[in-house]
């Protein structure tokens, strides 16, 4: 079975498990694959700061009725189900160790913020929205602990389009040149990475430096691994694009939503058991 209907299958009998009704994109149109009301299909409600952070997001995730945070597959509502919640009870430390950003006794982690818009430059219309950014202290020296939050999207087949040109020649490519070579090798169509977008994470990388300079930030590529080829390839590619970054001097690093709900699991489980035993059932 191919990884992304492995996936999709596998988030459908979990809700079926719990009685929980599904309808198709278009209401009774459509596979049964979304949650007749969004909180079915979350593990506590969005808060407001949530809420409105979505609404003012490019990717219309609560537009729509369903709306595609609905999907099971959703990959803003995985986000959403794995970090709001240390969020709302403060602890945003503990998951900030969890996905590798520091040691367990570092607590500059303050807050979590989702679909946060970081600009390029001035001339372009639409700036980078990363899925979820950890907020530290004033006088951190990583300002924000930036994530790329992927569930299905790597396994839809659907091809990967480049960077345009206008994105090339700007100035802040200067001690980055490693990237700017592969930015230029996959533009303007992708055919060198078929499940990893490596266009997406490099604009992620330019908002990034733009806002906090080479070495104000830590970015974390978080995706949800399948077994077989297609998980296989998606690790070479994440490891290529990883070791590039590197070469410019970029803290970047990559986990699997797996390995990050087994260490919460493995820590958490006594002091946090209704949130871990939601995201060992569901996501495991």
């Amino acid at each position: 079975m191919r990884a992304y209907k492995h996936i999709l299958f596998k988030q459908i009998e979990w809700a079926r498990n719990r009685g929980i009704d599904l309808i198709g994109a278009k209401g009774n149109r459509g596979y049964p694959a979304y949650t007749r009301e969004l909180k079915d299909n979350l593990f506590e409600p969005l808060n407001p700061r949530t809420e409105k952070a979505f609404r003012n997001g490019d990717g219309d995730e609560l537009a729509g009725n369903p709306a595609k945070m609905q999907a099971v597959h959703s990959s803003s509502a995985l986000g959403v189900n794995v970090f709001q919640y240390w969020d709302r009870i403060n602890e945003v430390h503990r998951i900030a160790h969890a996905c590798g950003f520091c040691n367990k006794t570092t607590e500059i982690s303050e807050s979590i913020s989702f679909e946060a818009k970081y600009p390029i430059d001035d001339r372009f219309r639409y700036s980078p929205n990363i899925d979820v950014v950890i907020e530290n202290a004033s006088g951190s020296k990583y300002k924000v602990y930036a994530i790329e939050s992927k569930f299905t999207e790597a396994y839809r087949g659907e091809g990967h389009s480049g960077l345009k040109g206008k994105y090339l020649d700007l100035a802040i490519w200067n001690d980055i040149l490693h990237l700017r070579e592969l930015a230029v090798s996959i533009s303007p169509i992708d055919n060198r990475f078929q499940y990893l977008h490596a266009a997406q994470l490099i604009k992620h990388i330019l908002g990034l430096k733009k806002a906090y300079g080479k070495t104000g930030f830590r970015l974390l590529y978080l995706w949800y691994d399948a077994l077989g080829g297609e998980g296989a390839k998606h690790r070479e590619e994440i490891d290529e694009f990883l070791e590039t970054a590197r070469a410019d001097g970029i803290k970047v690093h990559g986990l699997s939503y797996q390995e990050l709900i087994i260490r919460l699991a493995e820590r958490h489980r006594d002091t946090h058991k209704e949130y871990i035993e939601y995201v060992t059932s569901r996501y495991l």
